[in-house]
């Protein structure tokens, strides 16, 4: 199906019906992992963009115009509009606290929702939804291998400890076998005169799908006391 001339009610409804569904599909694996922008919010923002697309199919001026007259108009500036529209909602799924990103793939999510639900508002029936299983297969079944992809992880680690009997390197050598690197960031004063807080930067690579890493305030805690352990990067989706 293509934008007619002449929309009728049932391509109006069959446009509506597709936009909902294939947003709510999206929008499901949203809700299920706990995210911001769910099944609601999806479904409102593909039915938007379909809306909008229709609503341009039946304004535009088809006065003494062939069908060929599409090829020429404008037809551009709606859609760049609403996907610069939705932009400004994507930009507000995204979080930042400190070295912490979050929410960059719901954004995505937005996004890929607006476009499909456009192409279905169009007409484009086919591609409308081949793009809905697409982003099916990229939110479901890569999740798999996502979480299995090792990558960087990094976290701000503070300790406490003796001022006389520790040095900077000491925690190094200690998480070092592990797998861990550490890089000594500043110093502070400690509980009282004897002891010192120290902050380090810590790093390592693990996959997603291994769990948080407990291993390290395990091995630390044998020698220091820690204050606080904090994570400053995670790919959260």
């Amino acid at each position: 199906m293509t934008m007619p001339l002449h929309p009728t009610w049932q391509d109006i409804g069959l446009r509506l019906i597709l936009s909902m569904l294939a947003s709510a599909i999206i929008g499901f694996d949203r809700s299920a992992r706990g995210h911001a922008a769910g099944l609601r919010t999806t479904i409102l923002v593909g039915l938007a963009a379909s809306v909008a697309m229709i609503q341009a199919n039946i304004l535009l001026s088809i006065g003494g115009k062939t069908a060929e007259s599409f090829g020429v108009m404008d037809l551009m500036r709606l859609p760049l509009g609403i996907l610069t529209g939705v932009g400004f909602i994507g930009g507000g799924a995204i979080l930042r606290r400190g070295g912490l990103v979050t929410g960059v793939t719901t954004a995505a999510t937005l996004w890929v929702t607006t476009v499909i639900g456009l192409c279905l508002g169009g007409g484009q029936l086919a591609v409308g939804m081949a793009a809905t299983l697409l982003v099916i297969i990229t939110l479901w079944a890569f999740q798999w291998l996502d979480i299995r992809i090792p990558r960087e992880h990094r976290a701000m680690l503070v300790i406490n400890t003796n001022r006389s009997s520790s040095s900077t390197s000491d925690l190094a050598n200690l998480i070092g076998p592990a797998g861990y690197r550490a890089r000594f960031h500043r110093q502070g004063r400690g509980d009282d005169a004897e002891h010192v807080r120290l902050w380090f930067e810590i790093s390592w690579r693990r996959a997603e799908v291994a769990g948080p890493s407990l291993e390290i305030l395990k091995l630390v805690n044998e020698r220091y006391l820690v204050v606080s352990f904090e994570l400053t990067s995670e790919d959260r989706h």
